[in-house]
């Protein structure tokens, strides 16, 4: 049986590169505009793009924000979309979700702003997001990295001038700085877990 994935659309993010990516691997998908789009879902994915104020403006006007931080599936976060599931950002001094204990701060000591290309992974610790994931660069456009407050709570790191966190999870919350859906084959193998992640819910 397909999982059902809710796409937040909050108005700032690659809505549609990520659904098809998320339905190649065997999801359906419902485009997430109000919370009554979440009910009955297997997880929920929150895209982002561009500035923290703006993805939080969006997810408070659709009022998302209760929601969100309620689910009892998984929630898996890109780019902007994991930067929020923290307690705050140093970008528009925006309150986030609180999801994960931690601050979210801009890049220091690097060569150049934004971070845009592509990069390698370190793996700090196996997670299932990265099961059967293939060792090859993934793609970043961004200024922030998130700073959490437990360190066991990241899964991967990058380097660009400076170490970053590029993967987190704190139980069934988890997210990548990165953008699977641009990721080639490392990110359709991590959106293939996040499918695998969703079919167990109810399995």
């Amino acid at each position: 049986m397909r999982p059902t994935i809710a796409v937040v659309d909050h108005g700032a993010g690659n809505l549609v590169s990520i659904g098809q990516g998320l339905a190649r691997a065997g999801a359906d998908i419902v485009m997430a505009t109000a919370p009554s789009d979440l009910v009955g879902v297997d997880s929920v994915v929150l895209p982002g793009v561009g500035a923290t104020r703006t993805v939080m403006d969006g997810i408070d006007a659709a009022g998302m924000r209760g929601p969100l931080t309620d689910l009892d599936v998984p929630l898996f976060g890109i780019c902007v979309g994991m930067q929020v599931l923290f307690d705050s950002s140093d970008e528009d001094d925006a309150e986030c979700l609180g999801l994960i204990p931690g601050v979210v701060r801009k890049l220091r000591n690097t060569p150049s702003l934004p971070h845009i290309g592509w990069n390698d992974l370190t793996i700090e610790r196996p997670d299932p997001l990265f099961e059967s994931v293939p060792d090859e660069p993934v793609y970043f456009v961004h200024s922030y990295a998130p700073e959490p407050t437990d360190p066991s709570t990241v899964v991967a790191t990058s380097e660009h001038g400076e170490r970053f966190v590029a993967a987190v999870r704190s139980g069934a919350v988890s997210g990548t700085q990165f953008h699977p859906e641009r990721s080639g084959r490392v990110g359709l193998a991590i959106m293939a877990n996040v499918v695998a992640a969703a079919s167990r819910v109810n399995a």
